[in-house]
């Protein structure tokens, strides 16, 4: 393994004026030495992370840095600007620019090394000696804490060496003073009682000293590199000087260690600086909480330590702890209600699927052996004849019908539980099975799932005395919240939804012509939108609810859909095919798989080509999906199969019109992004080079 730095990765004289260029200016030092394998690609990641966050820091710093899978080795560049660079620092432009790169899959031991550095930019004397530093490699030294080799460079130059003895020894000093510090301190809190208990037998309880206030801290940033141990560091030095003990748990990219329980249980005041939810958060329950931005904890650590104390004071503390949902685990603090609904939602559909896909290829291959009055075939448990193939096609229907039975309660049990956790299963899932019995079918299943899940939040936040927790989630949750979903399914909200369901599939019954034809415009925009993300799987339930009893009209619809969401990964693979030289090798290897996936029905194939250039894959796909989707729904095209691509063409009505409208998609999406790359690669002036460049610029942009 290299090291971190070396003088090769040191610019004392970057000239950079912005930001990107800056990291361009170190990342091309970085892929000179080979530590990193896609320049453009690296920059992207950089630029991505410094979207969400600027990382410039007071006292002159700007530290930008990312996890890249274009990263061989966790690396470091530093750059010293003379004029100053804008990071989005609150005190103005940085004049010290490290730049920190680490692999995808980062190991432990060198990102400890990154949180090294972190905690050091605190320092003082360890920025003052980078700014006085006049050879590359006394400054790879210092970063790398190579005393030896730091006196050897300062040895060639005279000045350099008073500096940098002058440096080691502040440095020395700061890091023995909290030591030094607290042994001074620690002898007249021992001796104190020792002289009290010599005077007399019992020592006054006046004469114990007074224990210090103690502050528990979580740390975490969004890429957990930097910002994460920088406010640790903060916090810390600052809880030294105000005389309060701070523990922080830092949630970073080594991963972290967990306090220890009793230090936790023993805090007096809790401090979350984070960009990044919490883990583990509801042990820090019923204490008085701070909670900030990570930044926070940078900038203003005694301003922090200060609130929790009065916090303290005023007897203001937390909520007792409330389970976190599976779906708002991996949250960002800012996430809005809008971004966690959609969360919520994706969890009922993604559960869902499994159901669809094993229930519905079943019926589709009952249809195909036993032809469409097999779901008149009286039950199996009756009567089945091992030797005919209409029993066994019966058999399939049967078994497909139980686990199509499955969808609506699964939906709505796995909303809840998106919501609230396991306790909101139950509720959910009778939810659910009324809206089958009521006939509200997929909408109503919605519906129950979002209010399964509301009944149990508002419960959850109830204070309950300690005698009752213990059977809340077994016992009182699930009885009180089915009873309440129940009555406001069964009486309030189920009929109306159960009306708007029939008006519906009534609709779908009755689509021809221009009607029909637009409808399915829309639902391949939407299948195409997102290859695979919220708006796709909205017109992927649409049309799966329609297959729960199915008629003319949702048959078409399923048709639709699934000819609509293979066109962008087959048109990825076919642009990579004719015009390879205007895709990256990486964009060419997945085009290879994309055929595949394309044509099996997973949407999702194309995501690395949208995620490269949104701004020409996405339309282009788009354009392709409302073709499709209209051709198909003009042709008159159905399908019981819920899932399964070209390996179900035989379950499809109207087969060769339906691969004929797959193909035209295809082929309209296929030229749409190869003229409009052409277009990008000729006004750049260099087409071969140019798509990687640009992909990593939108990919910003997005």
């Amino acid at each position: 393994m290299s090291e971190l730095i070396t003088a090769e990765l040191v610019d004392l004289d970057l000239s950079a004026e912005t930001k990107d260029a800056a990291a361009r200016s170190l990342a091309e030092r970085m892929a000179a030495s080979g530590r990193v394998t896609d320049l453009e690609g690296f920059l992207a990641d950089v630029a991505a992370r410094e979207a969400q966050m600027p990382t410039g820091l007071d006292g002159g710093i700007g530290i930008p840095h990312c996890r890249s899978t274009h990263v061989t080795e966790p690396t470091l560049a530093f750059g010293r600007s003379a004029s100053g660079i804008d990071f989005g620092a609150p005190d103005g432009p940085a004049d010290l620019i490290f730049l920190i790169a680490a692999p995808a899959g980062g190991d432990a031991d060198h990102l400890s090394i990154l949180s090294t550095l972190a905690r050091h930019l605190m320092d003082g004397e360890f920025t003052g000696a980078l700014r006085s530093a006049t050879e590359p490699g006394r400054a790879a030294s210092l970063i790398r804490g190579d005393a030896p080799e730091a006196a050897e460079a300062g040895a060639a130059d005279a000045t350099g060496a008073d500096e940098a003895g002058a440096d080691e020894a502040g440095a020395g000093e700061a890091a023995e003073e909290p030591t030094t510090a607290a042994a001074e301190a620690a002898p007249p809190a021992a001796a104190e009682p020792t002289a009290a208990a010599t005077e007399a037998a019992a020592p006054e309880p006046a004469a114990q000293p007074a224990a210090p206030f103690r502050i528990v801290a979580i740390t975490s940033c969004p890429t957990g590199i930097a910002h994460t141990y920088m406010a640790a560091e903060s916090l810390e030095k600052a809880g030294t000087a105000a005389g309060v003990e701070v523990f922080v748990e830092t949630q970073g990219s080594a991963g972290f260690k967990r306090l220890d329980p009793q230090l936790v249980a023993d805090a007096d005041g809790v401090i979350f600086a984070h960009d990044v939810e919490v883990r583990d958060k509801e042990r820090f329950a019923g204490k008085p909480i701070v909670d900030v931005g990570v930044k926070a904890g940078i900038n203003r650590p005694a301003e922090l330590i200060a609130e929790v104390r009065q916090k303290a004071a005023r007897g203001e503390v937390s909520a007792p702890a409330r389970p976190t949902a599976p779906m708002d685990k991996g949250a960002g603090a800012t996430d809005s209600y809008a971004t966690r609904l959609r969360k919520w939602l994706m969890t009922g559909v993604s559960y869902m699927v499994p159901f669809v896909a094993a229930g519905g290829l079943l019926i589709a291959l009952a249809f195909a052996i036993g032809g469409y009055t097999i779901n008149k075939a009286p039950s199996v448990a009756d009567h089945f004849v091992w030797t005919e193939a209409t029993s066994w096609a019966a058999l399939l229907f049967q078994i497909g019908g139980v686990a199509f039975g499955f969808l609506v309660p699964v939906l709505a049990g796995f909303i809840a539980y998106g919501m609230a956790d396991r306790p909101g299963l139950v509720p959910g899932f009778v939810g659910g099975a009324i809206a089958l019995t009521i006939n509200a079918g997929f909408l109503g299943g919605l519906i129950a799932g979002l209010i399964a899940g509301a009944v149990v939040m508002a419960i959850q936040r109830v204070t309950i005395p300690p005698v009752l927790r213990g059977i809340m989630p077994v016992v009182v949750i699930p009885l009180i919240s089915s009873v309440i979903v129940g009555f406001l399914m069964f009486l309030v909200v189920g009929k109306p939804v159960a009306a708007l369901q029939k008006g519906l599939t009534d609709w779908l019954s009755g689509l021809s012509g221009a009607n029909a034809i637009i409808l399915g415009a829309i639902l391949g925009l939407m299948m195409c939108f997102d290859l695979g993300g919220p708006l796709n799987k909205v017109a992927y339930a649409f049309a799966v609810g329609g297959l729960a009893n199915p008629n003319e009209g949702s048959l078409k619809v399923m048709a639709a859909v699934m000819a609509a969401g293979m066109v962008p990964p087959l048109a990825m693979a076919l642009a990579t095919t004719v015009r390879g030289r205007l895709f990256t090798k990486a964009e060419r290897e997945n085009g290879k798989a994309a055929w595949v996936l394309g044509a099996s029905f997973i949407t999702e194939g194309a995501i690395p080509f949208a995620a490269a250039d949104p701004l020409r894959v996405i339309p282009s796909a788009m354009a392709g999906g409302a073709v499709t989707g209209a051709l198909s729904m003009a042709f008159g095209c159905t399908l019981r199969a819920p899932h399964g691509g070209i390996f179900v063409v035989p379950l499809i009505g109207q087969p060769l019109l339906y691969l004929l409208a797959i193909a035209i998609g295809t082929c309209v999406s296929t030229a749409l992004v190869i003229l409009l790359k052409g277009l990008r690669g000729a006004s750049a002036g260099s087409p071969a080079d140019t798509p990687a460049s640009d992909a990593s610029g939108v990919t910003v942009a997005a």
